[in-house]
């Protein structure tokens, strides 16, 4: 696996990685298969009842069906961010917005959260 995280990582073009795919990279480094330890799903690695709040289907490691319960997920909260800030979410604020959305809402985000923020943002980040 970590091949493969690093052949990704490597193939990013100079304008950076689009949202999705580093979310994906950041979640589950391209495994498909992978369950989290908190029974979190898919290449994104969404809760169950998260899932279900936007899809009855449970193709989990289809790629494009995790992707679109990703892509509904975040314009969701993207949507809950730009009614609060005005503004839409810089890319360490999105990564927030998916691992943690109660806290990037609230306007304090964990060090903890705040480091996988800067690693998403630099995979997003034109070099």
């Amino acid at each position: 696996m970590k091949a493969l995280a690093l052949f990704l990582l490597c193939a990013v073009s100079a304008q950076g990685m689009n949202r999705l795919d580093a979310l994906w990279m950041i979640e589950t480094g391209g495994n498909d298969q992978m369950v989290g330890r908190a029974g979190e799903i898919s290449r994104y690695q969404v809760r169950t009842a998260i899932w279900r709040s936007v899809t009855t289907s449970r193709a989990y490691t289809s790629p494009h069906t995790a992707r679109e319960v990703a892509a509904r997920v975040m314009d969701r909260r993207v949507r809950q961010f730009g009614e609060i800030y005005n503004r839409p979410p810089t890319d360490f604020e999105y990564y927030a917005l998916w691992n943690a959305p109660h806290q990037v809402m609230n306007g304090q985000i964990s060090p903890v959260v705040a480091e996988r923020c800067r690693r998403f943002s630099n995979l997003c980040a034109r070099q």
